[in-house]
């Protein structure tokens, strides 16, 4: 159903080696890109047609692969913001139109941390032009929660290019906003 998916184990440029059975999975080997914290990640990349029928299977592969790296309470934090991300790309972004692509790359370090980025083939949009849906007048509004939940539930997000693109970050097991915020 889906792409081939593709891995890369990449290290920080001390040469940091691991020792991770999950990290001997990877098929090539590069540098940490800048943005993205030094250590020893591995990365997958993503790419599929826009179907909704797509996102909940797809999810529950990401979210197998995201386990590998990290067991804690907030990987269901992590599996919701990116399912919102993606029917928000799909519905809004691509405007459901099959011959567009939502591109997913997600990037988990040894240590639990997870950065996940998605972008379409849209238009873009403001995202602080989007209506506050905690505000009594959006309350009962069926819609518009999406980026709410996903700034709600990772440590980080950002939308580039003009929209069209959204970064995720949850931090390292344990040591989450969202973790320390429960207790």
């Amino acid at each position: 159903m889906f792409p081939e998916m593709y891995a890369t184990q990449v290290h920080s440029s001390n040469n940091e080696s691991s020792t991770s059975e999950d990290m001997a999975e990877a098929q090539h080997a590069s540098h940490a890109s800048q943005g993205f914290r030094a250590g020893s990640f591995v990365e997958f990349r993503y790419s599929f047609p826009s179907y909704v029928e797509i996102v909940s299977p797809f999810v529950d592969q990401l979210m197998r692969f995201i386990s590998k790296f990290r067991e804690d309470e907030t990987n269901s934090d992590i599996e919701l913001a990116v399912r919102e991300a993606l029917v928000n790309a799909i519905v809004h972004g691509n405007q459901q139109d099959p011959r567009k692509c939502v591109y997913v790359r997600s990037r988990c370090t040894t240590d639990g941390e997870v950065s996940i980025t998605i972008d379409d083939e849209g238009q873009g949009f403001n995202s602080d032009a989007v209506p506050d849906p905690t505000s009594p007048t959006n309350r009962l509004r069926t819609h518009g929660r999406g980026i709410y939940l996903m700034k709600t539930l990772m440590d980080e997000v950002d939308f580039q290019q003009g929209g069209s693109v959204v970064h995720m970050r949850k931090r390292a097991n344990g040591v989450s906003e969202t973790t320390r915020k429960r207790q």
